[in-house]
């Protein structure tokens, strides 16, 4: 996991989890039961998780809810030993609850978010979140520009424009989401495929119609962004790790992210 900065209020445990405590009013409900009811979360980074999550103290969770796991998932989590059944609203979730052996985190209970979600909403204060807690070391920042962006594959320009949005997000390459009249889209063909984002919300996408060898869904756009970044709404991007952007007449070397193995990645023909 990347080192968070340094934060008078980041604690670590000895199984290598990261924690803080969070002032924000959270609620997880499933179907019109609320399950979670707390002031006093904790913000939890496991190693081998880029993003955080959060614990409950015991008295914020509907406990009466909770059964002992019939299939518990050892390993699942960073040192879990406990997990919980939830049933709720005449469902049955499977392992959608645990607790973490950390001293320090004892007594919360923390619920599943990224293999399945475990609840179907979650709200901080009054605004509903998606796709797992918004890290409050991470920025994102999506600024008009008047630069000139061109984008290419396999040296056809498939882009073109003086009025890009700059889209810069911690720990991730900048990404230029150009309007959608300077896009040769007529080369894309839309796609179903779609992905949540805590910060701007659900992307569609779109995949090249070209014999070159792209990965598919390389192209993508917002159309209903989160409030934070409504300035990319319609607007769309392209995976820099696998096309050649052109900033101000300057090549821009293709990055490796943690999306660039997925991208290497080809479906079965």
């Amino acid at each position: 996991m990347t080192a968070h900065p340094a934060a008078r209020s980041l604690r670590t445990t000895p199984e290598g989890l990261l924690w803080e405590p969070s002032d924000r009013w959270v609620r997880g409900r499933k179907g019109d039961v609320t399950v979670v009811d707390s002031r006093h979360p904790l913000l939890v980074w496991e190693p081998a998780l880029p993003v955080p999550q959060y614990a409950f103290p015991r008295e914020d969770v509907r406990t009466d809810l909770l059964r002992p796991a019939r299939q518990p998932r050892p390993g699942t989590h960073t040192g879990s030993t406990v997990f919980y059944d939830l049933e709720a609203d005449g469902e049955t979730v499977r392992n959608a609850a645990w607790t973490f052996p950390a001293d320090d985190l004892a007594g919360h209970i923390a619920f599943e978010w990224f293999r399945r979600r475990s609840l179907d909403h979650w709200y901080e204060e009054e605004e509903e979140i998606f796709i797992h807690p918004r890290d409050p070391y991470k920025r994102v920042d999506a600024l008009p520009s008047t630069r000139h962006v061109r984008v290419e594959i396999d040296g056809t320009v498939v882009a073109d424009t003086h009025r890009p949005v700059l889209l810069f997000e911690t720990s991730l390459p900048t990404r230029y989401y150009i309007p959608r009249e300077d896009v040769r889209l007529d080369l894309f063909e839309p796609t179903d495929h779609s992905t949540g984002c805590p910060y701007k919300g659900t992307a569609q996408y779109w995949s090249w119609r070209g014999g070159v060898d792209v990965p598919p869904n390389v192209v993508w756009s917002y159309p209903d962004p989160l409030p934070a970044t409504t300035a990319i709404q319609g607007r769309l991007a392209f995976y820099n790790e696998v096309v050649d952007i052109v900033v101000d007449g300057e090549r821009q070397e293709r990055p490796d992210t943690p999306f660039s193995a997925m991208l290497r990645v080809r479906p079965a023909s």
